[in-house]
């Protein structure tokens, strides 16, 4: 049976070797290609992402087998994305913003709607007026996004990576999905 949970901090915790599990399926498809060493970086800085302030978590669960998560926090105002090659309206730079970090769903359980509930789940309940997160332009998630309500404000290139999309949707003043 699928189940959705929403995990903050602490609550979180339960879910943070499965995640890792995940994560590391999802990244090693294309366009992703991830490794080991990405893997083990992201292994690595989860536990203090989920200390983070305004940090949330929804995981989607079928007989305790992790299949889908997203999680985000609050990125206060002023703040942008690191190495961003512009910095977004006003607007959306002066006020909180919810940055999805991660929205992955097993490749054997896409298409059967459990990534916009997911979605949906994360932002509905949000106070901030916008959410904003990094896409990789050439996935399949960067499409959906675009169908979505999502719009591309800038670009961001890590140095272990490819350019990202930096991008933001409005969310509503009573729930953000």
């Amino acid at each position: 049976m699928l189940v959705y949970t929403a995990a903050t901090d602490s609550s979180a915790d339960r879910f943070l070797s499965s995640l890792v599990d995940l994560y590391a399926i999802v990244y090693a498809e294309p366009p992703y290609q991830e490794g080991p060493q990405e893997v083990a970086r992201f292994r690595e800085n989860l536990p203090g992402e989920a200390t983070r302030p305004g940090f949330n978590m929804i995981a989607a669960e079928d007989d305790g087998l992790l299949v889908g998560a997203a999680y985000g926090w609050t990125m206060p105002a002023g703040t942008w994305w690191s190495r961003s090659d512009q910095d977004p309206p006003s607007e959306i730079r002066d006020v909180d913003k919810f940055a999805v970090l991660e929205w992955i769903v097993h490749p054997d359980r896409r298409k059967s709607g459990i990534g916009t509930e997911l979605m949906h789940r994360l932002l509905s309940q949000r106070t901030e007026r916008y959410a904003t997160l990094a896409a990789n332009p050439t996935s399949n998630a960067r499409r959906i996004y675009q169908r979505t309500g999502w719009r591309q404000v800038a670009t961001s290139t890590l140095p272990w990576g490819p350019p990202m999309d930096l991008l933001v949707r409005p969310l509503s003043m009573t729930g953000g999905a």
